[in-house]
């Protein structure tokens, strides 16, 4: 690049680059400036433990990607991004050498329930009929209304601000009580708390729409395809630097930040208005995890069998057991058998270890800032589903919350989520704005996880802003096509300290 950019974008997360690549296909000079010294933020892909064993370090499964509109207009599969979808979505082990299977088929899944099968086809047969479409709507701005409102969108909209605690009431059986548990616990909010139910009905539901994929090689594929694609269009991407103030960043036209609240009220120190400011200061963030990678010697021992075609698993036994751990965190306290979310990818992926071995990733929910190694705690629960497991660990490498957040401050706390998902804040984030992603500093943007729709990797908070900065700032107003931006095959090119 030569000259000064027409946008700057900090952060080179999935929203920070899908920010990035959408300016650069309406044909803006686009340069990415990154505080780590690699790209990816949340989603990248590192030998955590031992030479060969390739872990992700934030996120590893990933339904949302797999439907999100703007990786469909993208085009991951022409830019070389394979998704690999293990036979069985998730399982819940259980006490008593058994587990709960969701797969593909709402049938089959419902068969294992017992007597509350019927309840469930009731609840995920319109969620799973609304496929592609209803993930769409999920993923657009909450304050569109749908263009249609299909069966599926009718039941999330019945249940989808409810708790976890009320929608498992509907489950006669211990089973889906429990697997109802696993699936809405990734809210990280006690179960009794709305809108976990939400949380619980949209990531099962896109269990049986698109399964819950990895991404072959690795999570870090997804965001060296975005930074390939910026490259090859004249853009350029600056690592190890972190922005401490706005006036740090070259002049440009447009500025998007993909950080977190707490960060931009740093950045953006004495040029917001009073008002604005409390109301981003009063942003809640969530509980915190504590994470664990693992190299080991063979495939998971678990009890059933059929454990070890799951790509993802939920540890942590009964619905009560499971909201007693989650009540635990949001007061404050660790908990002796904490809910313990694994992913193995090699169930789908076996390229991720040498020949023979495996990789698991594993973490705990734990409060903000916790400084407490909780990995006798999460050993405990996968040896209780998996006896003989800790016999197979070659090596290990953790993270407590407070180490989350030195290393990507994102992540306030440890809350991967980025933001509390209370009711307010899953429909009015980071603040109440009609456009939530322009702030009152006039070219300045917010695209981070903490925007809507919803953390994950999805790649539409970043999306979204760009859209909304193109009018605003360079009067582009008709959506540029995302597939043929930077078509020619690039290696993401990183520049440390100096700009391209």
């Amino acid at each position: 690049m030569t000259g000064d950019p027409d946008a700057v974008v900090v952060g080179s997360g999935p929203n920070g680059l899908a920010a990035a690549v959408t300016l650069a296909a309406a044909g803006l000079r686009v340069l990415v400036v990154e505080g780590a010294a690699t790209i990816g933020g949340g989603c990248r892909t590192e030998e955590l433990t031992l030479p060969g064993f390739r872990h992700d370090v934030c996120s590893a499964a990933h339904p949302l990607a797999a439907v999100s509109p703007f990786f469909l207009r993208f085009g991951l599969a022409a830019r070389g991004v394979r998704f690999v979808c293990p036979e069985v979505a998730f399982a819940h082990p259980l006490d008593g050498n058994r587990a709960v299977l969701v797969s593909r088929s709402v049938a089959a899944t419902a068969a294992g329930l017992g007597e509350a099968a019927a309840a469930y086809r009731r609840l995920m047969e319109p969620i799973a009929a609304g496929g592609e479409a209803l993930a769409a709507t999920v993923l657009s701005p909450i304050r569109r209304p749908p263009a249609s409102c299909p069966a599926g969108l009718t039941v999330l909209a019945h249940y989808g601000l409810r708790s976890a605690a009320a929608v498992a009431r509907r489950f006669r059986s211990p089973q889906a009580r429990a697997l109802f548990a696993g699936a809405a616990a990734h809210a990280m909010m006690p179960l009794d708390s709305a809108p976990t139910g939400g949380a619980g009905l949209i990531l099962t539901g896109l269990a049986h729409v698109t399964g819950w994929p990895l991404v072959a090689g690795g999570s870090a594929r997804i965001t060296e395809a975005l930074a390939a694609c910026l490259i090859a269009a004249g853009g350029s991407i600056e690592t190890g630097r972190w922005v401490r103030a706005l006036a740090e960043l070259p002049p440009a036209r447009a500025v998007l930040l993909d950080v977190a609240p707490r960060s931009f009220l740093a950045i953006a120190s004495g040029r917001l208005p009073p008002r604005y400011r409390s109301a981003m200061a009063r942003f809640r963030y969530g509980a915190g995890i504590f994470k664990a990678d693992y190299a080991l010697s063979g495939p998971v021992p678990w009890l059933d069998e059929r454990c070890r075609r799951a790509g993802t698993l939920h540890l942590g036994g009964t619905f009560d057991e499971i909201a007693a751990s989650e009540a635990a965190v949001a007061a404050g306290r660790h908990p002796e058998s904490p809910f313990v979310l694994v992913t193995q990818p090699c169930a789908a992926d076996p390229g991720r270890a040498p020949a023979g071995c495996h990789t698991l990733w594993a973490y705990c929910h734990v409060p903000a800032g916790s400084d407490v190694d909780m990995t006798a705690r999460v050993e405990a629960q996968i040896e209780r589903f998996a006896p003989g497991f800790r016999d197979l660990v070659l090596a290990r490498a953790t993270r407590t919350a407070a180490r989350e957040e030195a290393l990507n401050p994102n992540y306030v706390g440890g809350d991967i989520a980025a933001g509390m998902l209370t009711v307010r804040q899953t429909l009015l984030r980071p603040v109440p704005r009609w456009n939530p992603y322009r702030t009152p500093i006039r070219g300045v943007y917010l695209c981070s996880s903490s925007t809507p729709p919803l953390p994950g990797v999805h790649g539409r908070c970043g999306e979204l802003a760009a859209l909304t900065a193109l009018p605003d700032v360079f009067g582009v107003r008709c959506p540029p096509d995302l597939a043929a931006v930077g078509s020619l095959p690039a290696s993401p090119r990183q520049d440390r300290g100096t700009r391209s």
